[in-house]
């Protein structure tokens, strides 16, 4: 360990100050506990990473083969959660983010369900405390203990909720709010997180494939969806329906995650649909602008400073989608990039870590003048649509076939 001028070990008086001290050393380090991270914005707020990467590449530290799906992944402390299918059955994999040993495994019987794709798990492990809750391609809710794997509640979402099987099967990942857990399932529904006991749930409507995102407003607490009937707020506290605005596309593939700004709310959908901004006023949406700048097919923008990024057009026609930058208030695009495929991407100290869907691992600036590559390295082959996660320090993707890597970051040298 290299001191810096006169801070010596002996003048470091507790283990908080140490801690401290190694956070201004090395940047700051942060879990990745459920679907979009920690702020629910896929931003980690890591820092200090190296802007060039060798010329040879990246090597990665683990590999393992968790199943066919297109879950991502979540990690707190020495837990990685993640999710698969393989023949005729589901699995939870409890792995250590270090390295890749199995910690625990929960199996259960589940379908692939491929259509147009090869099928498998879609929704997020979420973990909170000492639980945490997944959801199958088929509904099946799990909570699990998050040291052993055993099961402190199940339920079924088709049974418990009378709703149909989604087309592409359920892929909203568990929000929890307090003492709930939200899903969006064919209705929003509200789970009690330590009993599964249900708090609420809405009328039904057309499934959809996003996540719910939680906000603020005029002191309530709101939660806001996208399914393929439309824009949805609700109250938190009973589900009760506050707006809505319709909002279909075709073939039912509404499958993002509202982003919330104050007192506005954007989506977005493939299929040439595009977005739009809504403001959200004395229980009422008003919409803003609508546009075709950004298409989101399944993967979410990334908002940063006032801008979006996100990739734009439909998977099945990849070679034409682009990573495009779009100003969040007005819509106006600012550029776009070619040669990415129908990739993801989050983000880390101002910088956009994408993964293509060929594999690559990119490294860019999150600037709003042009595309900046600053980075790249061969990371994973076949399709890959799934968002990777940074999580302390090390970066975990998975392909569509169940190939999961983790490699880490270098840091800046000090």
């Amino acid at each position: 360990m290299t001191m810096r001028g006169k801070i010596t070990l002996g003048s470091l008086r507790s283990v908080s100050a140490l801690l401290v001290w190694l956070i201004l050393q090395t940047g700051f380090c942060d879990d990745w506990p459920n679907w979009s991270g920690p702020g629910f914005n896929g931003i980690s707020q890591e820092t200090g990473f190296a802007l060039t990467w060798p010329k040879d590449g990246l090597a990665p530290e683990w590999t393992r083969e968790i199943g066919t799906g297109f879950s991502s992944m979540s990690v707190v402390g020495d837990r990685l959660l993640a999710m698969g299918h393989a023949e005729e059955t589901e699995t939870v994999w409890c792995l250590n983010p270090d390295s890749g040993e199995v910690l625990w495994k929960h199996t259960y019987p589940g379908q692939l369900l491929p259509n147009l794709h090869e099928g498998g798990p879609g929704a997020t492990p979420t973990i909170d405390e000492s639980r945490v809750y997944t959801v199958g391609k088929e509904g099946q809710l799990f909570c699990l203990n998050l040291e052993d794997g055993s099961v402190i509640w199940q339920s079924m979402l088709q049974q418990e909720l009378g709703v149909k099987l989604p087309e592409w099967g359920f892929s909203s990942s568990p929000r929890v709010l307090g003492n709930q857990l939200i899903l969006e399932a064919g209705r929003v529904v509200s789970f009690d997180k330590l009993t599964g006991k249900k708090i609420w749930q809405t009328e039904l409507h057309e499934a959809g494939y996003g996540s719910a995102t939680v906000f603020e407003q005029g002191g309530q607490t709101l939660i806001a969806t996208l399914d393929c009937d439309g824009l949805r707020v609700l109250k938190a506290e009973d589900g009760s329906e506050l707006a809505f605005a319709e909002w279909k596309s075709p073939y039912k593939t509404n499958a993002t995650t509202p982003i919330v700004v104050g007192d506005t709310i954007y989506i977005s959908t493939g299929y040439k649909v595009g977005c739009a901004l809504f403001r959200l006023t004395e229980g009422t949406l008003e919409r803003i602008y609508a546009n075709t700048n950004m298409r989101n097919h399944f993967n979410n923008s990334i908002l940063i400073d006032g801008l979006l990024y996100g990739f734009d057009g439909d998977s099945h026609n990849g070679r034409n989608v682009t990573l495009n930058c779009v100003n969040y208030e007005t819509g106006e695009l600012k550029w776009k990039q070619r040669g990415l495929g129908c990739g993801s991407l989050i983000a880390a100290d101002g910088k956009l870590i994408i993964l293509a869907e060929t594999g690559d691992l990119v490294l860019a600036e999150a600037a709003a003048d042009k595309f900046k590559e600053l980075a790249r390295t061969k990371f994973l082959t076949g399709r890959c649509w799934t968002s990777p996660i940074l999580a302390n320090e090390r970066v975990f993707g998975r392909n569509s076939d169940g190939t999961l890597v983790c490699l880490t970051l270098p840091r800046e040298e000090k």
